[in-house]
C-alpha cells in the first residue's frame, strides 16, 4: 500500500470539495425541471438547502487550494503559474457568479446566472486538470 501523506489529505479533501461544488450545481441543473413539476417552489427550497452544503465547498476549496499553493510553491512567470492564476481567476467569477445566481429574483437571472456558475465551476475542473 502507498504512504497516507499530508498530500494526500490536502488533494482528497481539495477534490471532495470540488465534487459537491461543481457536481452539485450539474445535478441541481438537471433536477430543476423535475422539481418543478412537484411543486412550482420545490426548485426554491431545494436550491436554498444546496446553498447551505454548497458554501461550505466553496470555503473549503478556498482553503484547501491556498494550502495546495503553500505546498507547491509555484513559479508564477511559468506556464505552470499562468495556468494557475487562470484557474484562480476562475474559482474567483464561480463564486461571484454563484452568489449572483443566488440573489437572483427574476428567472432569467436565475438562469443566466446559474449558467455562468456551472459553466465557470466546469472551466476551473478543465484547468485543475491541467495543473494535475
Amino acid at each position: 500500500m502507498l504512504p497516507i501523506t499530508w498530500d494526500t489529505v490536502r488533494i482528497f479533501i481539495h477534490v471532495i470539495a470540488a465534487t459537491v461544488w461543481v457536481g452539485g450545481q450539474l445535478t441541481l441543473a438537471a433536477l430543476v425541471p423535475g422539481l418543478r413539476s412537484v411543486a412550482p417552489e420545490a426548485p426554491r427550497v431545494v436550491a436554498r438547502r444546496f446553498n447551505q452544503v454548497a458554501w461550505i465547498a466553496y470555503g473549503i476549496l478556498i482553503v484547501t487550494g491556498l494550502w495546495n499553493i503553500a505546498a507547491v510553491d509555484p513559479v508564477w512567470d511559468s506556464d505552470y503559474g499562468h495556468t494557475l492564476m487562470i484557474k484562480i481567476g476562475l474559482v474567483a467569477l464561480s463564486g461571484l457568479t454563484a452568489l449572483l445566481h443566488s440573489l437572483a429574483s427574476t428567472r432569467r437571472g436565475l438562469a443566466v446566472w446559474g449558467a455562468a456558475s456551472g459553466l465557470s465551476a466546469l472551466a476551473v475542473v478543465f484547468f485543475a486538470v491541467q495543473l494535475r
